[in-house]
């Protein structure tokens, strides 16, 4: 089957082919990784910038509800947020999208038509992703009729962990088929995956396979998004677009709480990525808690009060 990168039709010829190039990637320095993403997570922000950052870190958030209790009116309460997320401050910008279930897709769609934030909607049986390929596709199928914009797909971390790497990349290429105009985020369970090298290779075969967004996690699992994990996404996606011209995004999700925790995820992305990846196009936060410690944070700038929880909404 035909991969996106043409540049490298050869390494998905076949399994083996996959299998070589995959293993064949340079191994991680994990303690030189973890060195680096501390190290860039002591960098100091001014007044200023820090605004500007606190700004572009609200507009970056995928404002997410994936419960087994979630209703409409959950998601329209939710919608309303992700439209003006401080009610009092019409000048803070809106969300990057909101994430729900297929099956709440149409009611999202509704409630944030012309508001230019996007639909999400987790697909292929997530979380877990145990379910044949028809399942799926068919989940995928429903999500896209329902006018999601957006599909996420979690990978089956039991083909890949068991290196069957090219049922892994074939599902990634039928789920992006069904997706239309609808673009692609993949989900890799980082926490599942055990290793940094793991976690390169999952990033290399998501962006192989068309993958417009590599993500870290589900968010349901002990282990989510790192600094660490995400450093090492966003040199993927450097280097893949060194080598291919083809740009990839990157969602970080899951443990991503405070002001803090955000601004030094986006001095990742500038460090390693560079500017390109600074704009909600290629990064995205999947971190719906984080979003009131922000806009406490961006009423404590504009006031010089710390108002506290009391005076955002509850999701």
């Amino acid at each position: 089957m035909p991969t996106t990168a043409p540049a490298f039709a050869d390494a998905t010829a076949s399994d083996s082919a996959l299998r070589r190039f995959l293993h064949g990637l340079p191994g991680v320095d994990a303690v030189g990784l973890e060195a680096r993403a501390a190290s860039l997570g002591t960098r100091s922000i001014k007044t200023t910038a820090k605004a500007y950052a606190i700004d572009l870190a609200i507009s970056m958030i995928d404002l997410t509800t994936l419960e087994g209790s979630d209703t409409p009116g959950k998601v329209r309460a939710l919608a309303a947020k992700a439209v003006h997320p401080d009610p009092t401050d019409r000048t803070t910008p809106h969300t990057a999208a909101v994430c729900v279930y297929p099956d709440m897709a149409a009611t999202a769609v509704a409630a944030l038509a012309g508001s230019g934030v996007k639909v999400a909607s987790v697909a292929t049986a997530f979380p877990a992703g145990r379910a044949a390929l028809a399942v799926k596709l068919a989940d995928v199928r429903d999500a896209v009729a329902a006018g999601a914009d957006e599909i996420d797909m979690v990978i089956d971390r039991g083909a890949f962990l068991s290196g069957r790497y090219l049922k892994v990349y074939e599902e990634i290429l039928a789920v992006k088929a069904e997706c239309g105009s609808a673009r692609l985020k993949v989900i890799f369970e980082t926490g599942e995956l055990s290793t940094y090298d793991n976690i390169r290779r999952a990033s290399w075969l998501g962006m192989l396979a068309g993958a417009d967004f590599i993500k870290t996690s589900t968010g349901k699992v002990g282990v989510n998004a790192t600094p660490a994990n995400t450093l090492l996404m966003l040199e993927a996606v450097r280097d893949f677009r060194a080598q291919t011209g083809i740009q990839i995004g990157v969602k970080p999700a899951g443990g991503i709480r405070t002001s803090k925790d955000a601004l030094k995820f986006l001095v990742l992305v500038n460090e390693t990525a560079g500017e390109d990846w600074l704009d909600s196009h290629w990064f995205r936060f999947g971190a719906s808690s984080l979003l009131n410690d922000l806009l406490m944070q961006r009423q404590k700038l504009s006031t010089g009060r710390y108002s506290g929880p009391d005076y955002v909404t509850v999701d």
